[in-house]
C-alpha cells in the first residue's frame, strides 16, 4: 500500500492528516511535544467489526497484548472481543484490569517463573504451558493454594506457515511442547491436573490466505489427533492467528475473505462434531491494532551531505525499531511514510533520507523517499504503527525522553 493509500484511509482536514477526526497539528499541540504515537479509536473499531462480520460466529476473537500493551487501548478492546492472550505478569495485571473476566485471560511464552505461574494460578486465568517443566509448576501451584488451575497445552506442531514474519510452529522451537511428546505429557499428568485443550501458533505476519487457510486446517488435523490422549472432552482450541498487514508498497493487503470462508468450513465441519464444547479461539494482534496507528517526529534539521537530502527528526529507532529494519527484516524496505501537517501537497521531485537523532547509522526511518518538500517543524508521519512500536523498541537507548502515546 502507498502512503496516499494509508493517508485516505485516516482522511484529511484542510489539507491535514486526521487522527480520530482531529487535525495533526491541533492533535500534536494537545499532545504537547513530538515524538508521539497516535491510534484512531475509528479505525480501531472498524478492524474489530470487519473480522466480527467476515469470521464465523462461533469463533471467539482474542486480543494478543503484546502488540500494543497501552492500558488505554487494552481497556477499550477489552469491551469489543471476547478473550485477551498475555505474555507477562505485568502484561495479565492490564488485562484483569480491564472489562474481561480472568477465566477469558490466557497467559502464554516460554520461561515462566514458579512465582508468575503462581499468580496466573490464583488469578483463574488459563496457563497455556510451553514445557512439561511449566505444567509441573502449575500442578505444584494448584496444590498449595487449594484451587484447580485452568491449563491448556500449547503445541509446537509439526508443520510450519510458510511465508511467516516470524515462524512460531515446526522444527526444534522454545515455544510449545513438540506435538509428538504431547500425547506422553497428557498420559503423564493425567488425574492430577484438568487441561483444557490446545493452543497452535504456526506463525505470524503472513499475507498469503492461502498459506493461513492450510495451516488452519492443519491445525485443525493435529489437534484432532492429539484429542484421541485428553482424558475429557477438549473445551479450549486456540487456533493461533498470523494474519498479517502490509507495511511497504510491495505488501499487497491479507484476503481476509479467503481465511474466514475456510475458517468457515472448518467450523461448521469438523471442529463441530469433534469439538461440540469447545468455541475456536483466533488470536490475533498486528491485524487489530496495526494499521490504527501511526508514529508522529518532528524535523529538527534539513541537511544536504555530498548531494543527499537528509531530514533529521527528533525520533527515530529508539521508538521505532520496525520502521528501521531491525525486527525481523532480512532486507530493510521503507514503511509508508508522509508529512502529515501537508499531506495533500504535491510531491517533490527529489528523493530524501529521513533520520532519526540518535548516534547509529541504523537510525534510519525512510531512505531515498518522495515527499512534499520539507522544512524545520513539519511533522513527518510513519504509518502502520499501531502494534510493535514504543514497546518493541530499545527506549532507553541514548536516555532520550520517552514518546507519549494517545488513543483518539
Amino acid at each position: 500500500m502507498t502512503p496516499h493509500e494509508h493517508i485516505a484511509a485516516f482522511g484529511t482536514i484542510e489539507g491535514e492528516l486526521r487522527i480520530g477526526g482531529m487535525p495533526l497539528s491541533r492533535l500534536a499541540a494537545r499532545v504537547g511535544s513530538t515524538p508521539f504515537f497516535a491510534y484512531d479509536r475509528g479505525l480501531l473499531n472498524a478492524r474489530v467489526d470487519l473480522l466480527r462480520r467476515l469470521l464465523p460466529a462461533r469463533v471467539e476473537l482474542s486480543y494478543a497484548m503484546k502488540a500494543n500493551p497501552m492500558p488505554a487501548i487494552v481497556q477499550h478492546l477489552a469491551t469489543r472481543v471476547d478473550r485477551i492472550d498475555v505474555a507477562s505478569t505485568g502484561e495479565m495485571q492490564h488485562a484483569l484490569d480491564s472489562a474481561i473476566p480472568c477465566d477469558r485471560v490466557s497467559f502464554a511464552g516460554p520461561g515462566k517463573t514458579p512465582a508468575e505461574i503462581r499468580q496466573g494460578v490464583a488469578a483463574g486465568v488459563v496457563i497455556e504451558v510451553e514445557s512439561p517443566t511449566e505444567l509441573r509448576r502449575v500442578v505444584a501451584a494448584g496444590e498449595d493454594l487449594g484451587v484447580h488451575p485452568r491449563v491448556a497445552v500449547r503445541v509446537n506442531p509439526d508443520f510450519a506457515m510458510k511465508g511467516s514474519g516470524m515462524r512460531m510452529g515446526g522444527g526444534p522451537q522454545q515455544f510449545g511442547i513438540d506435538a509428538e511428546q504431547v500425547p506422553a505429557v497428557l498420559r503423564e499428568f493425567a488425574g492430577t491436573v484438568e487441561i483444557l485443550g490446545f493452543h497452535v501458533f504456526a506463525g505470524s505476519q503472513n499475507l498469503n490466505a492461502d498459506i493461513i487457510a492450510e495451516a488452519q486446517n492443519r491445525t485443525v488435523e493435529l489437534v484432532t489427533r492429539l484429542a484421541e490422549h485428553m482424558s475429557s472432552p477438549v473445551r479450549y482450541l486456540n487456533l493461533g492467528g498470523g494474519f498479517g498487514i502490509p507495511y511497504t508498497e510491495k505488501d499487497r493487503p491479507l484476503d481476509l475473505s479467503r481465511v474466514a470462508e475456510n475458517l468457515a468450513e472448518l467450523v461448521d465441519g469438523p471442529l463441530a462434531e469433534r469439538f461440540p464444547e469447545a468455541s475456536p479461539i483466533i488470536e490475533l494482534g498486528r491485524f487489530i491494532v496495526g494499521e490504527c496507528g501511526v508514529y508522529v517526529s518532528r524535523v529538527v534539521d534539513r541537511k544536504i551531505s555530498r548531494g543527499k537530502t537528509f531530514l533529521v527528526v527528533d525520533g527515530g529507532m529508539h521508538h521505532q525499531l520496525a520502521a528501521s529494519g531491525n525486527f525481523g527484516q532480512a532486507i530493510r524496505r521503507n514503511y509508508p511514510v508522509a508529512i502529515g501537517n501537508r499531506a495533500s501537497a504535491e510531491k517533490d521531485d527529489d528523493a530524501v533520507t529521513v533520520v532519526g537523532c540518535l548516534c547509529t547509522p541504523l537510525d534510519l526511518l525512510g531512505d531515498d523517499i518522495e515527499l512534499p518538500d520539507a522544512a524545520i517543524d513539519d511533522l513527518i508521519v510513519v504509518f502502520q504503527q499501531g502494534a510493535y512500536g514504543l514497546t518493541a523498541s530499545p527506549t532507553a537507548f541514548l536516555g532520550h525522553p520517552a514518546p507519549a502515546e494517545a488513543l483518539i
